[in-house]
């Protein structure tokens, strides 16, 4: 930077070029101001022959002028841009550019020159200044700390701390950032509007004038356009707030996952200030908790907050942390948009993400734990049933164990509980202000001015800052020409309703809320009484997601009300915009599960009422409605996209174990409990599953006997849930009866003996009694022989499972039955059938066991090969093979073969299910061991350290042989010879 200087005769002369170092040495003034005509402005080249204070035009005006103004503040130093910079020199010019915010900032006095402002009036003509209009003098005002006015004669106007009101009208620039609050504290999206309704000549200095105000550096390109200019400026951006990597873990910004929430929301600035205070970080991990009072704008305060500075995060994802369920379907869709936006990315790919929930779980929190990914921000709502002292309810949630583990990021979570200690907690309290209660009541009204009606403001005070209670009466003010008085009216008698009706039950803020509520549930069941009967039915489901699909079930006892809802999806919608209209309902902005039509939402505080209020007194008729419903949607396995269709389901199940008693009608419930039952069974819901087929059994029991086949049936069910639970004893005992109530039933059903058959052999087999086992398998095989045929997929089954049996016990030669079951699966479904497959990777298991060496690796390598065109190189069930064929590789002393094998499954298991999962851990026990085999002492030391990393997480077996190779390590010699050592082939497989 050079600077100019002057004599005492007026002269001007250039300082040397200085460092900014140097800058502290040299106190000077800089001018800022609007170019005149180019043949009048002084140029560098004007000044080194010395004709800069002689030159005709204003330019030469203006150097006097600087050089007075300098005198009389004391300062022997100025700059002005069109003197100072050779602008035929462009990586000065480009240098210059970028460095100028700076240099406005450390200059002891900033001088604004209003060419077109005179002093006689000079307050009209400020308003109409061009200079605020410039594009580069936004900077000019914002970086100087001492900045002065003067009019087209050279007379000061003011400072623009004594001008800062004005200022403030002409620009829109908030007061504080005027008087110089770091730039940090405003957004890049506030900075970047102080520019709109700029003009620059060259039209990509519309981008390059921000660089100072967004502390953004890069070249300055003229002839690029204005378009690639601010293309480059995004990628800056983006550079600068999340890291060079950050289109690596980028996502595209939306708030449609968000739990509907009332859209009325008054801007509480400094909780948002708060907030952004502590979430600023470098990347480490910062945690805000917002608590409150339900309807209180918790969830509207953390979308707020999101929408704010979605600039300054890579990705901002969103967890309902209603429950366990909620908060695993919330990690299933980042699954899919992480997959979505980033095809490969680590350790997503290759999961079921529709059936692998718990993998889900990890690998997301796994990404989000990726080196690199730390500018995301993870907002956890709806957190009301923490895991805290105190609580005993034991659905509690404890959410750190969802939280990602490597310390980075950012956490928002919201929480009625005052109890969350998860990092800086927030208490978001009622509206302070009347105004802001006022602008609530008139946004949701549609009705102005309302600071002017008394009526308005007692409204407003009586419902005491309460954002949801304000909403609900500015929709319902909305619908009518009710007067706020008689609203207020309205209220009051509501409020001695509910004191009547629950006077211990209520908080002061509960009846509030739940008075807004009735008095607009009136007005609905005077004008549609469907939509008052649908709010009162919906109590029995979920809160979130009700849709017509899954209303579309008739029965002929419902009401003829129900009737009309359920069989007209116009009807239903007409009713849902009833609701909506007035306030208590939101349509959701998408469908999340991409199956069926979008649904309809409540706030969790309107849900309460509904099933406090509403349905007080509790209606079997609409629970057991709402509970066929819920059954008849659950799909069967073979009905498209399932699977999805279970997920959207879960909510609204979970309801109905709310309120088993209420529904239950006996006999004619036992259906839905079977139902519900299966879907819990395939969501892997265990504990749920055993009250809803208890209660089955105990159905059937009292209306059919103990020995009934539905009972039996029922029985059996129980049976295959103990087994999941790992209940065993438990388990036995159950299909023990069925299978004795099935062998003694008058007429016998051979299938369902042969099932009870099969589903005890297999217990017998987790027990250890592998004799008995041998034996039910045995009468099975027979059975499905003579009622099925040889080659039925039932046969085959049995088949396959006494063969696993038998290799499980050491009796290879029994154990190649596999090639029965082999040829039946190639018959029925052909060689390459991923079923045949897994029996191809058996048979060559018995093999080896066998010492059939050759025999293995070509069953082996015919399997790999089928899974890798059938499901993918990546494919866990792929990767299980690729790593059996290591072991057996290893087992022949092909140990470079092996090695290669090891590594890829050990990549494999990384990337799909992460480092510390047991199947990657198994992978590195199995390469350290190998390793040493070769005499590779170091790098087996470095497998056995990994694998010592998840000790504690393996199975036991598994840990067997990681002591195995932590003694090979600490008594086997550099060169010792390790062939003695080798595990069996199948020790891990």
């Amino acid at each position: 930077m050079r600077l100019l200087t002057y004599d005492d005769a007026g002269a001007i002369s250039f300082t040397k070029d200085l460092l900014e170092s140097e800058l502290a040495s040299y106190p000077y003034a800089i001018l800022s101001h609007r170019w005149g005509p180019a043949e009048e402005e002084v140029t560098y080249n004007d000044v080194l022959t010395g004709i800069g204070t002689s030159k005709p035009g204003s330019g030469s005006a203006k150097i006097r002028f600087c050089v007075q103004q300098t005198r009389r503040d004391g300062l022997q130093y100025f700059w002005v841009d069109t003197y100072c910079i050779d602008k035929t020199n462009h990586t000065e010019l480009s240098e210059a550019l970028i460095s100028m915010f700076r240099w406005y900032a450390n200059a002891q006095r900033c001088y604004v020159c209003l060419s077109d402002v005179t002093l006689d009036n000079w307050e009209r003509h400020l308003r109409a200044s061009k200079w605020f209009r410039r594009g580069w003098t936004l900077q000019e005002l914002i970086a100087p700390s001492t900045l002065e006015f003067f009019s087209k004669e050279g007379q000061t106007i003011g400072t623009k701390a004594f001008l800062i009101d004005q200022i403030n009208e002409i620009t829109r620039i908030p007061i504080a950032a005027l008087q110089g609050k770091a730039l940090t504290d405003f957004t890049v999206h506030e900075r970047r509007q102080w520019q709109e309704g700029r003009e620059t000549l060259k039209p990509e200095d519309l981008v390059y004038s921000l660089l100072g105000l967004l502390d953004i550096s890069m070249p300055v390109l003229y002839g690029e356009g204005k378009v690639k200019a601010a293309e480059r400026l995004e990628t800056a951006l983006n550079e600068a707030q999340k890291g060079k990597q950050y289109t690596d873990f980028s996502l595209v910004f939306s708030l449609a996952e968000a739990a509907i929430e009332t859209q009325r929301f008054v801007a509480r600035n400094s909780e948002l200030l708060e907030i952004r205070t502590h979430l600023s970080s470098d990347g480490s991990r910062r945690t805000v908790v917002l608590h409150g009072l339900g309807g209180i704008g918790k969830t509207q305060l953390a979308m707020a907050y999101a929408k704010r500075h979605k600039d300054d995060y890579s990705a901002i994802l969103w967890l309902n942390a209603k429950s366990i369920d909620s908060i695993k379907s919330s990690f299933g869709k980042m699954a899919k948009q992480i997959l979505r936006e980033h095809p490969g990315a680590t350790p997503l790919a290759g999961l079921d993400l529709q059936q692998d929930l718990d993998g889900v779980v990890d690998a997301v929190k796994a990404w989000l734990s990726t080196p690199m990914n730390a500018r995301w921000l993870l907002i956890c709502d709806n957190y009301d049933n923490p895991k805290v002292p105190g609580n005993t309810d034991p659905n509690a949630l404890e959410l750190r164990h969802y939280l990602p583990e490597a310390y980075q990021g950012a956490v928002i979570v919201t929480t009625r509980s005052s109890e969350v200690k998860l990092g800086h907690c927030l208490r978001i309290k009622k509206l302070e202000t009347l105004q802001d209660g006022l602008e609530i009541l008139e946004d949701a009204s549609g009705r102005r001015e309302l600071a002017k009606d008394d009526d308005a403001v007692r409204l407003v005070l009586k419902l005491d800052g309460l954002p949801l209670a304000l909403a609900t009466a500015g929709a319902y003010l909305n619908q009518s020409t009710m007067t706020c008085a008689q609203y207020l009216d309205f209220f009051d008698r509501s409020w001695a309703r509910l004191q009547k009706m629950s006077p211990g039950l209520l908080t002061y803020e509960d009846r509030t809320l739940y008075s807004t509520w009735q008095i607009s549930f009136d007005q609905i069941e005077r004008q549609d009484s469907t939509a008052a009967n649908l709010l009162r039915w919906w109590a029995y489901f979920d809160n979130q997601d009700v849709w017509f699909e899954l209303l579309n079930h008739t029965d002929n006892d419902n009401p003829q009300w129900m009737a009309e809802l359920v069989e007209d999806e116009l009807a239903f919608h007409a009713c849902m915009q009833v609701l909506c209209d007035h306030g208590l309902v939101e349509a959701d902005a998408q469908n999340q599960y991409g199956v069926e039509s979008t649904g309809y939402s409540v706030h969790a505080c309107v849900h309460s009422w509904m099933t406090a209020v509403l349905n007080s007194q509790k209606d079997g008729a609409l629970a057991r409605a709402a509970l066929d419903c819920i059954a008849s949607h659950v799909p069967d396995l073979h009905a498209p996209q399932w699977s999805l269709v279970h997920r959207r389901l879960l909510n609204h199940a979970n309801r109905c174990l709310d309120y088993l008693d209420v529904a239950d009608s006996g006999l004619e419930s036992a259906w839905a409990w079977n139902t519900l039952g299966l879907l819990y069974t395939r969501l892997g819901k265990l504990t749920s599953v055993e009250k809803l087929f208890t209660r089955e059994l105990k159905a059937y029991e009292q209306a059919h006997g103990p020995d009934h086949a539905s009972t039996l049936g029922a029985v059996n069910n129980l049976g295959v849930m103990y087994k999941n639970q790992g209940k065993l004893e438990e388990a036995e005992a159950m299909y023990r009866r069925a299978l004795k109530g099935y062998e003694n039933a008058p007429v016998a059903d051979p299938l369902t003996t042969l099932d009870t058959l099969h589903n005890l052999a297999g217990l017998y087999v987790m027990l250890g009694k592998l004799a008995d086992a041998e034996t039910l398998y045995l009468r099975a095989l027979k059975g499905c022989e003579e009622t099925l045929g040889a080659e039925a997929p039932s046969t085959l089954d049995t088949v396959n499972n006494l063969g696993m049996l038998y290799n499980d016990h050491g009796e290879f030669d029994k154990a190649e039955m596999y090639v029965r079951a082999l040829r039946g699966r190639e018959k029925a479904l052909g060689a390459d059938h991923t079923s045949t497959l897994l029996i191809v990777n058996n048979l060559a298991i018995v093999y080896a066991n066998e010492g059939r060496v050759a025999e293995a690796e070509e069953m082996y390598v015919r399997a790999l090969q089928g899974q890798e065109k059938a499901l993918g190189a990546d494919h866990l069930t792929t990767l299980n093979t690729v790593h059996n064929l290591a072991i057996l590789y290893k087992y022949q002393g092909r140990l470079t073969e092996a090695e290669e094998l090891y590594q890829r499954a050990l990549s494999g298991y990384e990337k799909a299910l992460g480092a510390d999962h047991t199947a990657a851990l198994r992978a590195v026990t199995n390469l350290g061991l190998l390793l040493m085999a070769q005499g590779r002492r170091e790098d087996a030391e470095e497998q056995y350290l990994r694998a010592m990393a998840g000790y504690d997480h393996m199975p036991p077996q598994m840990q067997i042989y990681v002591d195995e190779l932590g003694r090979l390590l600490s008594d086997a010699p550099d060169n010792a010879a390790m062939g003695e050592h080798l595990l069996p082939v199948d020790a891990l497989k």
